[in-house]
């Protein structure tokens, strides 16, 4: 269907002669697909035509650099098309530098906090690498420590997935893994056990018809010397010399599972905890007391033992403790502080780096008393 032209519209006679050039020109450049002409552009094609056949075509009509123009034409379509796209990332790009490739601002958040390491499924093949020599503060007490990238508190205690093994169901096995866990924060993360309280959560995950050894923890934690003292299985701190310097324990570990001796399924855990501590009264210095754990639990069949169901037969454990004074058997662990010096025996052991999970805890009977590498 043709349009009429509008009565307020100039007719072709009234518009200039260079805005009628224009036109054709931009017409004949239009590579787009063929589409009826409008009523305007017939008139103009005709007077056009009338021109060319009279000798009379304007400069530029169907002559010149057609194909420069063209391509400056396809040049300007591309750069519209991209206009907006591209000012959207300019956009996005002063919000957030880092999103460019490399970086080039500097401004990777990366950079600002060390991301956390992948979880331990197994025993690592060699101790971490060296840490940047910085000095703890409250702000940041675990500043050049490995475990700045270690997981806070329980959630660093990551159970495997559970399995049956033997005749022993999957149930049985997530429920020995549970209290495993359940024992392993009680004992070195709950915040009163820690602060020197007795540690009741660990306590309720033993079995009771160990007569043997609750009693002889029970001594420990009430008489505590040489031969009974509670830090070989709690992580307990006095509160009247040192307090936590923040709410954060760092942790990291494992835990492996197999079929028991006692018709269940038998768990080893090895944890190693990080404690930043400040004097209860005194400079806010802070140090750190690094502790592991390696326990060995049985969730034992009470259908073919004498045993409490849900609770945990405690075979063995072990500890090697970092950072605290030596040979002081009072309950408690004594964290030294650089300036201060050592407030025990003089350390006459070898020295060792307290965050090497690769190697097994040292079980020499001397009871000599070590140094470590670095805190």
């Amino acid at each position: 269907m043709s349009e009429k032209p509008s009565d307020d519209q100039p007719s072709a006679s009234e518009i200039p002669d260079d805005v009628w050039e224009q036109f054709a020109r931009d017409t004949a450049r239009n590579t787009s697909a063929p589409k009826e002409p409008s009523a305007r552009a017939r008139m103009v094609t005709e007077r056009l035509r009338q021109q060319e056949a009279r000798g009379e075509s304007p400069p530029g009509w169907r002559t010149g650099p057609a194909t420069m123009n063209g391509r400056a034409a396809r040049r300007r379509t591309l750069w519209a098309f991209l206009g907006v796209p591209l000012a959207v990332a300019v956009a996005v790009v002063a919000l957030k530098p880092s999103l460019l490739p490399g970086d080039p601002f500097g401004t990777d958040e990366s950079s600002a906090a060390a991301s956390p390491l992948p979880v331990e499924t197994a025993a690592p093949t060699a101790a971490p690498g060296a840490s940047d020599p910085e000095t703890p503060t409250l702000d940041e007490p675990f500043a050049g420590s490995p475990a700045l990238r270690w997981v806070d508190g329980e959630d660093g205690i990551v159970l495997p997935d559970a399995k049956a093994v033997g005749s022993v169901p999957k149930e049985r096995v997530a429920q020995a893994l549970k209290l495993t866990k359940k024992l392993l924060v009680g004992a070195n993360l709950d915040p009163k056990a820690v602060r020197g309280a007795r540690p009741e959560v660990a306590l309720s995950v033993l079995d009771p018809k160990q007569p043997e050894l609750l009693d002889e923890l029970d001594t420990a934690l009430r008489s505590p010397s040489r031969e009974h003292d509670p830090v070989t299985l709690f992580s307990r701190f006095r509160p009247d010399e040192v307090r936590p310097a923040g709410d954060v324990i760092k942790t990291r570990g494992h835990m492996t599972f197999k079929k028991g001796s006692h018709g269940g399924v038998a768990v080893r855990a090895d944890y190693t905890f990080v404690y930043p501590l400040v004097r209860a009264d005194g400079p806010p210095d802070v140090t750190r007391t690094i502790v592991r754990r390696v326990i060995d639990v049985e969730l034992a069949d009470p259908a073919q033992y004498r045993v409490t169901a849900g609770r945990l037969l405690l075979v063995e454990y072990d500890q090697e403790i970092g950072n605290s004074s030596c040979d002081v058997h009072d309950g408690y662990l004594h964290p030294e502080f650089s300036p201060g010096g050592p407030t025990g025996t003089a350390p006459t052991g070898p020295a060792t780096d307290p965050y090497d999970r690769s190697r097994d805890i040292d079980r020499d009977d001397s009871d000599a008393c070590g140094t470590v590498t670095r805190t």
